[in-house]
């Protein structure tokens, strides 16, 4: 009379994890910064003139950030590593720190704060540019980093701050943790990952997406010096299989920023000259990948034409460099035979 017993305890058990994953996705839904793709217009006050002066420095510092006449505490410093970068611009992108927030910025701990890079109307656009880049996976993939656009007056308590950096555009990127919780995955950290191991539609998308864009500076290997894989990507477990998630888009050819330059292994004369940098795959898993690209051609060109902070040259000059990308992909068997006389040997990386 007891053969019911193990299906109800299995029955308990599903029902038990079942709980569990609604209200993870419950909790990931809760959060509302990156629900919504309009632009926050906010303030940042601090002493910020320290921060910029102390680039080897990564402390934190007190800021208060205020939108819409709320206030909140938070603690402020440098991030990043880019040499090209810090070399090459005058403002540093930014980490925040949020303790027990509430309000649109509830359930945030630590935001990455991507920043102009030049005090001008073009270091606005190359930000925002670099926005439009994560919008546009955000179209081919859930599994992807979702940003939120803003308008930031800084406010700098050393009083030392040049005018023409008061007032700028950047924006913030969803957290790791925040991605893990609402892909339902795991992040990994892996000191390599085969094709075999990868999602194959997942990694053929990202394939084809850093192809649109122009971007060479990723790669499925360690990078130099790095203990986990993988180069501007990050990994994450989902139902057995690895999805690679890419991140950082700013030497991207679509992008074009000032300190953007090819690497010389790859010949290349300019950033905006496109290469494929995917793993060899299969022919049918990659023309997959394009024809989604494809379908979301007129969306894609929405996101370069309503992108804040763009001039109209700038916006012009987006929209042809998506659209050549789109008139070469009508053309399917052109493009796979370019794709796999480029591909990446899975076992080098070369």
């Amino acid at each position: 009379m007891n053969i019911g017993r193990p299906a109800a305890s299995c029955r308990a058990l599903a029902l038990l994890a079942c709980c569990a994953l609604q209200a993870a996705a419950v909790r990931a839904a809760d959060i509302p910064l990156f629900e919504d793709d309009s632009l926050l217009e906010i303030e940042l006050k601090g002493p910020l003139s320290s921060i910029i002066d102390d680039r080897s420095e990564r402390e934190e510092r007190p800021f208060v950030l205020v939108l819409d006449a709320v206030e909140w505490n938070v603690q402020v410093r440098l991030r990043g590593h880019s040499r090209s970068r810090r070399e090459v611009c005058i403002f540093p992108p930014l980490r925040l720190r949020f303790e027990n927030a509430a309000g649109l910025f509830e359930g945030q701990k630590k935001l990455k704060l991507v920043t102009h890079c030049q005090n001008s109307d073009r270091g606005d656009a190359e930000v925002m540019e670099e926005y439009a880049a994560y919008r546009l996976f955000n179209l081919l993939s859930q599994v992807s980093f979702r940003v939120r656009p803003l308008r930031i007056t800084y406010t700098d308590t050393d009083g030392r701050l040049s005018a023409r950096a008061r007032q700028r555009f950047g924006f913030v990127i969803e957290p790791a943790k925040q991605l893990e919780r609402r892909s339902g995955g795991s992040l990994l950290e892996l000191s390599g990952v085969s094709l075999a191991a990868l999602d194959p539609d997942q990694a053929a998308l990202v394939y084809v997406f850093q192809y649109l864009i122009g971007n060479t500076d990723w790669s499925l290997v360690t990078s130099t010096g790095k203990e986990y894989c993988c180069h501007n990507g990050l990994l994450l477990g989902i139902d057995g299989r690895v999805h690679y998630v890419p991140y950082d888009f700013d030497l991207a050819g679509l992008v074009n920023t000032r300190y953007a330059k090819p690497h010389s292994s790859l010949r290349l004369r300019s950033v905006r000259i496109r290469r494929y940098r995917g793993f060899c795959t299969e022919p049918e898993t990659l023309l997959a990948a394009i024809r989604s690209v494809s379908k979301q051609e007129d969306a894609a060109l929405d996101i370069m034409r309503t992108a804040p902070a763009l001039s109209e040259k700038d916006r012009a000059k987006g929209i042809d460099y998506l659209s050549r990308f789109f008139e070469k992909a009508r053309d399917e068997n052109r493009l796979l035979v370019e794709f796999d006389r480029k591909c990446l040997d899975p076992r080098t990386g070369k």
